[in-house]
């Protein structure tokens, strides 16, 4: 008893104890907040541990600078430190309750018009409970007021407050060293910023994020319009006219994306154990009337999801680190596929996806490529059978997006984000209607699984399209955005194959994704043109009628004859009809052999074809990183303003609701929903 009476007396009468009460309440008040405002999804035991002790090196090392000084002035400085620590993470759940993200430099430096919105609804959506932030910082002052706490006015030694610093350095490094081992590429794969405040803290996240946009300003800031021109030259020289043959073929008709999420190509036709895993989709891919492509191939870096929708909204590579849409997206001129055919054509744009919408910054992105409509995880009624692993399971994510599609205005561009067939391919047991592989892989074998689930959840949709007439006023426009299976499962993929071995050459084969056109009387077939995700915005344009000569795109048109078919990937590799090269080895595509001693001739050629790779790539990272489309106006495009557009659930239904337009498929349904002609099987939904 007598030792807690003198520990409480040290805390109360001693500078450090005085440091200790201010640093522990707002360690521990910063991790509740966590688990109550946040939804940071920590999962497993380390990263709840990280959760609970990444608010302490921040805060030692912020409020140790009060320490410094001498008096009563080194109190006042950790209270009003303390202090503006507290109004950030209060500002931070506001924020946060609004637009599902936190605040950071650059979405304070580039979002006006988020601010004003957040500034016009800040009554409506701050709760009383919000005010317990400063709790410990009123009770901290009352407990000085009332000389509790004693002024302690002996000065603390340098050598002592050095060391104290140094310290919340070194703890700063040690979670940033045990952060990485859980989730490497951390910093370097920035897919989500819940991801970097739930493993390092909320000021971490304010430092790495004002870090990588003076990084962003300076590489801008360097850029001129002069840097544009080498980017418009090597596009004029390398310019491929797209097929008059197909031009215009689905002038005006709907369109309708389909992410088929980690989805590779050799699924189509797959069986296992005598059944189809894909019978939907193969279907769908030997129609008559469907474009199909057999040696599409994904091109993704870091940013996965992230550079595919950057490749199929732009014609624009994703960056060799990290994701272009996180680190640009904010901010960056984009001419993107929902701007060109809104200005264009007319169309309302929207997407839909059932995860978190700050997901790869989507919900800033969006805004930037000029998207009326962005429904996210929140736009859904979500219950815990409901969700696994990344979002929504398709099948209830597609059933609740009924709502919303019949309400779009025709002509519609529509992006549906499936989830379900992600990593790690978890599916509960009601919902598993096909056996696991058995290659021993726990990675590979519940691929298949997840695969069918959404191939049926693909079914659903399409008969729901056919039953409503919506088939015949659409194009839909599948594509697999990046492997399920990675290079590190060589035994398990050449099981899943039937073959003897598994090489770093078909590791790019494997890298084949489906890539489907499909309209009710277009002239489909299988092509075998080689392409990849850069060359999809080209080959729809050209298909809508649309002329894109003055847009910059790094695509071609993949039904045009003199399409080049070099498939650049990411890190240098690419794959053509003739040749493919893997790190530094060359391969003939047809055979998979080894080219081990190219003559003169032929070596001449791969390494022109490794060096236009080079330069394609390079001159979209120049784009991306100097900002470069905002010094161009191609004709009839007007630049797109983030401001004019609003994700805010109730505004954004609001307005999707009061459209006077007649021409959604709700109005054309004697404004009756179609729901009742959506069926399902999901077993969640069973009444």
């Amino acid at each position: 008893m007598t030792r807690i009476k003198s520990f409480f007396q040290w805390l109360v009468t001693n500078k450090l104890g005085f440091f200790t009460i201010v640093l522990i309440t707002f360690w521990l008040k910063t991790y509740l907040i966590y688990l109550t405002k946040f939804n940071l999804g920590a999962v497993g035991a380390m990263q709840n541990f990280l959760l609970f002790i990444n608010p302490l090196p921040a805060a030692l090392l912020l409020l140790g600078i009060g320490l410094f000084f001498k008096g009563r002035k080194s109190y006042w400085i950790i209270i009003a430190i303390d202090l503006i620590l507290s109004t950030w993470l209060f500002a931070n759940i506001l924020y946060y309750r609004e637009f599902s993200n936190f605040l950071s430099l650059s979405i304070i430096k580039t979002s006006g018009s988020t601010a004003d919105n957040l500034g016009k609804s800040i009554v409506g959506i701050t709760k009383i409970s919000d005010f317990s932030t400063f709790l410990d910082v009123a009770v901290i002052i009352g407990l000085m007021a009332s000389k509790v706490i004693k002024y302690d006015l002996r000065p603390l030694k340098l050598k002592f407050n050095l060391l104290l610093e140094g310290l919340a350095v070194a703890l700063i490094g040690v979670n940033l060293m045990m952060a990485q081992k859980d989730r490497s590429g951390l910093l370097t794969r920035t897919f989500d910023n819940s991801y970097i405040v739930k493993y390092l803290g909320m000021n971490q996240y304010a430092v790495y994020d004002a870090f990588k946009t003076a990084q962003t300003s300076e590489q801008m800031a360097k850029a001129n319009v002069s840097d544009l021109s080498s980017v418009k030259k090597y596009l004029k020289v390398n310019y491929v006219k797209p097929n008059p043959e197909y031009t215009g073929v689905a002038k005006g008709k709907n369109v309708i994306v389909i992410h088929l999420e980690s989805f590779q190509q050799f699924l189509i036709g797959y069986k296992w154990k005598g059944k189809e895993v894909t019978p939907n989709l193969n279907k769908l891919y030997h129609s008559k009337n469907t474009l199909s492509f057999s040696n599409f191939y994904n091109q993704v870096g870091q940013g996965k999801t992230s550079d595919a929708e950057m490749m199929l909204e732009n014609s624009l590579y994703g960056l060799q680190s990290g994701s272009a849409m996180s680190s640009y997206g904010t901010s960056n001129t984009f001419e993107s596929a929902p701007a060109i055919l809104n200005q264009t054509g007319g169309y309302t744009t929207a997407v839909m996806h059932g995860g978190a919408g700050s997901f790869w910054n989507r919900n800033n992105a969006y805004k930037q490529f000029g998207y009326h409509y962005f429904m996210p995880l929140s736009y859904y009624e979500n219950k815990p059978k409901y969700y696994i692993g990344y979002g929504l399971k398709d099948k209830i994510f597609l059933s609740q997006s009924i709502k919303y599609i019949e309400r779009l205005p025709q002509p519609f561009y529509l992006k549906l984000i499936t989830v379900t067939n992600h990593y790690p391919y978890d599916l509960d047991k009601k919902n598993q209607s096909i056996d696991p592989t058995d290659t021993g892989d726990e990675t590979v074998d519940g691929y298949v699984q997840t695969a069918h689930y959404l191939d049926q959840a693909i079914g659903e949709f399409l008969q729901w399209m056919k039953k409503t007439g919506l088939d015949k006023k659409t194009i839909l426009v599948l594509y697999g955005d990046h492997y399920g299976i990675s290079g590190n499962h060589h035994k398990a993929s050449a099981e899943l194959l039937k073959q003897e071995e598994f090489t770093n050459f078909d590791n790019l084969k494997f890298q084949r994704v489906p890539l489907m056109f499909h309209m009710k009387g277009l002239k489909g077939g299988i092509k075998d043109t080689y392409g990849g995700e850069i060359d999809v915005l080209p080959t729809l344009l050209n298909l809508l009628g649309i002329n894109d000569k003055d847009t910059i795109q790094f695509g071609h048109d993949l039904l045009s004859s003199k399409a080049p078919q070099i498939v650049a990937q990411r890190n240098g590799d690419f794959i053509t009809p003739e040749y493919a090269k893997v790190g530094g080895t060359y391969y003939y595509t047809k055979t998979g052999e080894e080219i081990e001693k190219p003559d003169k001739k032929l070596k001449t050629k791969l390494v022109a074809i490794s060096n236009k790779v080079t330069t394609q790539l390079s001159l979209s990272d120049r784009v991306i990183a100097g900002d470069l489309l905002r010094f161009y106006k191609p004709k009839g495009f007007k630049k797109v303003n983030p401001h004019d557009y609003d994700y805010n659930e109730k505004k954004a239904l609001k307005q999707l609701y009061s459209s006077k337009t007649k021409t959604s498929l709700w109005y054309q349904n004697h404004k009756k929903t179609t729901q009742k002609q959506f069926k399902t099987d999901a077993p969640e939904l069973e009444k």
